[in-house]
């Protein structure tokens, strides 16, 4: 048996405070034991330390220059002093330093009073800069519909180009030119339109200021509800009942599901429904053909297309894995073509006045609406998407509080959802609520328990082995697009045999979306995802096949799974792109 050795222990002082503290601990994160809040810019606390900011700098007994607290290890006996008159210049140059390299347009930007940069500005006092203003002048970046780059508000962090890097591996972000030339920018300054992103938007939560937001919807959404012309319904994303909340500084994680729908009725939407819906729609399709492959010998594994990062992604870097591809379309894009056709057919009213808009956690959701093949009703399956951040702006925008809001329904039909639906909002979810239903339609026996615990958590990738009767099914689970390309690679390699794989782009999954409150951290992460799984603990259906919503669909509108008019209305093929 391995017996892990103990890690030493160092006493330290900090500002008159005595610590003993483990020797692995940075100056930053022993003063945080100690209560003791240092000012920092480029630290993130699931990055590697950059040190290249000089906000958190602090004294060290015996040192000849101020240290940065996030790179400097602790020592036996080291004395540190956290707040003094040369710390708190040096600390307050540099940001001035900053700033006079920084637009002074805060009213106008997407990140007005939730911007690191202008929160350490009014802690320090800062109301005039005693260096000139150097404009930069830099080309802005609207040429995608999820993502915005506005590089003259770029403050060199560097916390975006590690995401980009070494969460996604992406890599299409990185410093160019030396000294006070650096930029971050893309290979030959192109435009993002022009390379390989996969728009998921992670880079926008590292960036602590507005250098980096999503493509903005708010303002069609408004045309639409004041269009007397138009009938406007909306759907909401898994994710999004346990992450809203925030935007109204409820704690992470906090379970708004109803009174997010009575929100959304009070800004004039016709109808509010629900995106599980159309994800347990999903799980019915999706099982469906896992099992057609695994009984028919049929392509295996077969990987799940949920994710429109993730879609983009293997359509640029792996398109020899795109027949791997599930063909259901995405419960967002299945909910905008059922939108235009049954629901369209069952009030009587003609699809082109029918009006959808998504909320969703995800900026490449934006992306996934404009495809051009996501229109088999006839229409545009989703005219508008939503972003979490961007549904908390119109909400306060209009003077609605969630906090004190009652809780309500959503419509019917497209209103009715289970446990499994909601689980799609984490990493593992699609995965477990697949096999829910997969097990009872192979085996035709009730599931004795529900919870796949293998699948779930926030480890970068799973394995699992499930018995569905006589079948064993091999199974793995992958989220961030870093670990989705280890994943392809062993792959492609021959090292890996699975029947089953769900990747999600985001790390956490759609809890963790690019479009979700910011901050979002691993640690808020981790709230959200417990949320989760206490929304489908709460429901009472959990398995997809059993929506009652869903049966009454097939019989008398779709027919059957994978039949003529689901294949046409709920599934596509995607390109490789090159």
């Amino acid at each position: 048996m391995a017996i892990s050795k103990a890690i030493e222990q160092v006493t330290i002082n900090i500002d008159g405070i005595e610590l003993n503290v483990p020797r692995d601990l940075t100056v930053l994160e022993a003063a945080k034991q100690a209560g003791i809040s240092i000012p920092t810019l480029c630290y993130h606390p699931d990055q590697d330390v950059k040190g290249v900011c000089r906000i958190c700098v602090i004294q060290v007994e015996g040192a000849k220059t101020l240290q940065t607290s996030c790179t400097l290890k602790v020592s036996e006996g080291m004395n540190i002093r956290t707040n003094t008159p040369l710390i708190r210049e040096v600390r307050k140059t540099n940001l001035e330093l900053i700033l006079a390299r920084h637009p002074k347009d805060c009213l106008e930007c997407a990140r007005n009073l939730n911007c690191e940069l202008q929160e350490l500005a009014n802690t320090f006092g800062i109301r005039e800069i005693s260096f000139p203003h150097l404009k930069k002048n830099l080309l802005e970046d609207y040429s995608t519909p999820s993502i915005v780059r506005e590089p003259d508000k770029c403050i060199l962090c560097r916390r975006c180009v590690y995401t980009c890097n070494e969460v996604q591996g992406v890599g299409l972000l990185q410093p160019i030119n030396r000294g006070s030339e650096t930029i971050i920018g893309t290979p030959y300054e192109l435009p993002l339109s022009d390379l390989a992103c996969a728009l998921c938007g992670q880079c926008i939560h590292a960036c602590p200021v507005g250098a980096i937001t999503e493509n903005s919807h708010i303002d069609r959404v408004w045309q639409a509800l004041s269009s007397p012309d138009k009938h406007v319904v909306v759907q909401t994303a898994p994710a999004v009942r346990v992450s809203i909340g925030e935007e109204f500084n409820l704690a992470p994680g906090s379970i708004v599901t109803g009174q997010l729908v009575a929100g959304l009725r009070r800004l004039g939407f016709t109808k509010v429904f629900d995106t599980d819906f159309t994800a347990d729609l999903t799980i019915v399709e999706e099982g469906s053909e896992l099992i057609e492959r695994i009984t028919g010998s049929k392509t295996l594994p077969l990987i799940t297309s949920c994710s429109p990062g993730w879609i983009k992604f293997i359509e640029h870097y792996y398109p020899e894995f795109l027949p791997h591809l599930s063909s259901c379309k995405s419960p967002q894009q299945m909910f905008g073509a059922l939108a235009k056709s049954y629901y369209a057919e069952k009030t009587g009213l003609d699809p082109k006045d029918i009006y959808v808009v998504s909320v969703m956690p995800c900026t490449a959701k934006k992306f996934e609406a404009d495809r051009p093949e996501m229109n088999d009703s006839g229409y545009q399956d989703v005219d508008a998407v939503l972003t979490t951040r961007e549904l908390g702006q119109m909400l306060r925008a209009s003077g609605i509080d969630l906090k004190k809001l009652p809780e309500e329904n959503y419509d019917l039909p497209l209103g009715i959802s289970t446990g499994a639906g909601a689980i799609f909002g984490a990493t593992g979810g699609v995965m477990e609520a697949a096999l829910r239903t997969a097990y009872e339609l192979i085996t035709t026996e009730e599931l004795a328990e529900l919870e796949f615990k293998d699948v779930r958590g926030l480890e970068g990738i799973k394995e699992a082995d499930v018995q569905i009767g006589e079948l064993t099914i091999k199974l793995a689970v992958a989220h961030s697009l870093g670990n989705a390309r280890k994943l392809l690679d062993a792959m492609k390699q021959g090292l890996a045999d699975y029947h089953f794989i769900e990747i999600m782009a985001c790390p956490g999954g759609c809890i963790g979306g690019g479009g979700q409150p910011i901050p979002t951290t691993n640690e808020i992460r981790a709230e959200r995802i417990k949320a989760i799984y206490e929304v489908d603990r709460n429901m009472p259906i959990r398995k997809s096949h059993e929506n009652p919503v869903v049966k009454e669909l097939y019989k008398e509108y779709l027919g059957k799974p994978l039949g003529e008019k689901s294949h046409h209305l709920l599934h596509t093929s995607y390109t490789a792109r090159f």
